[in-house]
């Protein structure tokens, strides 16, 4: 079997009994993707030569005993945001389009550590700022189940070339829903960790107190491999918890005795399209007839989360990328004959249309005058958005729900429309507020044949909990195993 059909656990298996070598693998992604990727979009880089050496090595380990990672063989895309030595991080702007960092992040060092196959970098929106890769400066990735589609944002990259069967997992980032939301629209398994569970050091920052790292796979237990590598401390990162890291690869198959599962009546309200909504309902019958217990639960600021979120993030996105000036780093102007012009020159040419955007929010919402009004009252909203939720898992193990309102949209339908692109995360982007761990697992599809998400939400450090309830569905279910037409 090629490795692009294989699991995450096929995968490491075919490697570690011989079945199949480093060098492979390696190959089988690479033809992978000069046959896929050409109609999808998915990578901005991709180093053939690197990743055969990465091979060469772990094959020359192999030969010679050495002990062998937790990830032997496995071929990982990278979202293009985060620092990998020696490689191109763009972060989808004309700002970074020739920057290669120095240093690998965290979460590439323990990818390293477990002998992973570094595969290549995966498109994104600009910054991460987007629900649809259209804000990328370099190009548009489609959706696997419709080209005409968009595959979500902003990790649209590293959900398209899973979904694809271009690799087996990929990493991607989420601040509002970025992995959540494009792993729903693409059918595949997506998780957003809790804050603080996965360093962000390496992670080009877009909005830092809400930024988390995170895995995208084909199925619960490739994602359960790979967060259990780019889990644990790190003193690098202030933010990183210091906890230990369960075996999530090795528990996920136990399912939840007497599971409650909470059932938000705010994610069932206006604006859900009823498709979606009896989709996700009949997700959560499979976990009644399961044995789980299905209360309804009360998130009663959830309403507030799009306008907290679009305070807070742009905020700090406006401190965050105002080091990208021409001087310290980034793009500079050309054509410039004072200080002033050279900022604004390489600022304006640099950054597109919806990062410039939200620096003017987020650099309104900061200024005197306005940061009581706004940013500071977006702060309170935030703590009782959290306090909803520990209220709600008092009563309950976790929280279902839909991903996104919709199935995917078309590329183009909502570019000119960013407010309601932005509803698109409106399920989502309360548990970056509150920092608990989310994931998306394929539960459906639409009457148009797209893929639909069920959304879990766990207290905080519940990761394995998350992942076994979504095994659970996982088990009694076949929309997983569901491939789009591929060449």
């Amino acid at each position: 079997m090629s490795s692009a059909g294989r699991t995450a656990s096929q995968t490491i298996a075919a490697f570690r009994t011989g079945e199949t070598n480093a060098r492979d693998l390696a190959e089988q992604t690479l033809a992978a993707i000069t046959a896929r990727d050409g109609a999808i979009g998915a990578f901005l880089h991709v180093d053939r030569e690197d990743a055969s050496q990465q091979a060469e090595r772990l094959d020359e380990r192999r030969r010679s005993g050495q002990s062998l990672g937790l990830l032997a063989g496995l071929p990982v895309a990278i979202k293009d945001v985060l620092c990998t030595r020696g490689q191109p991080t763009t972060c989808g702007s004309r700002m970074l389009k020739d920057f290669k960092p120095p240093y690998d992040a965290h979460v590439i060092e323990r990818l390293r550590a477990a002998d992973a196959l570094l595969i290549g970098r995966t498109n994104l929106d600009e910054f991460a700022m987007g629900s649809s890769s259209e804000n990328s400066a370099f190009q548009q990735t489609k959706n696997p189940w419709d080209a005409t589609r968009t595959p979500g944002g902003s990790s649209s990259g590293s959900a398209a070339c899973v979904a694809a069967r271009m690799t087996p997992v990929s990493l991607g980032s989420d601040t509002g829903g970025s992995i959540r939301q494009p792993a729903g629209l693409c059918g595949i398994m997506g998780l957003k960790p809790t804050y603080g569970r996965v360093s962000r050091y390496g992670l080009v920052a877009y909005a830092s107190s809400l930024d988390q790292i995170g895995p995208f796979a084909t199925d619960v237990a490739g994602a359960a491999l790979l967060l259990e590598a780019i889990s644990g401390h790190d003193p690098r990162d202030s933010t990183s918890v210091n906890r230990p890291v369960p075996a999530y690869s090795q528990s996920v198959d136990q399912p939840l005795a007497g599971l409650k599962i909470g059932v938000p009546r705010e994610h069932f309200a206006e604006g859900l399209e009823p498709e979606v909504a009896s989709v996700v309902r009949g997700a959560l019958d499979v976990y009644k007839s399961l044995g789980a217990e299905l209360r309804d639960v009360d998130l009663p600021h959830s309403k507030y989360s799009i306008a907290a979120y679009y305070l807070i993030a742009p905020s700090e996105a406006s401190s965050n990328l105002s080091r990208y000036d021409g001087i310290h780093y980034g793009h500079r102007t050309e054509a410039f004959k004072s200080m002033a012009e050279l900022y604004a020159g390489s600022r304006g040419e640099g950054f597109g249309p919806e990062v410039k955007r939200r620096i003017m929010l987020g650099t309104y919402a900061l200024s005197a005058g306005y940061y009581d009004q706004y940013y500071v009252k977006a702060l309170k909203v935030r703590r009782l958005i959290r306090q909803d939720f520990d209220n709600a898992f008092a009563d309950v193990d976790i929280i279902a729900g839909p991903v996104t309102p919709t199935p995917a949209f078309k590329l183009g339908e909502l570019v000119d429309d960013p407010l309601a692109m932005y509803l698109s995360d409106i399920y989502t982007i309360s548990a970056n507020l509150a920092g608990i761990p989310g994931a998306s697992i394929p539960c459906g599809f639409s009457k148009t044949g797209l893929p639909i998400g069920l959304q879990l939400q766990a207290p905080p450090f519940e990761e394995e909990r998350l992942l076994r309830a979504a095994r659970m569905f996982e088990r009694a279910t076949d929309w997983h195993l569901q491939t789009p037409p591929l060449s």
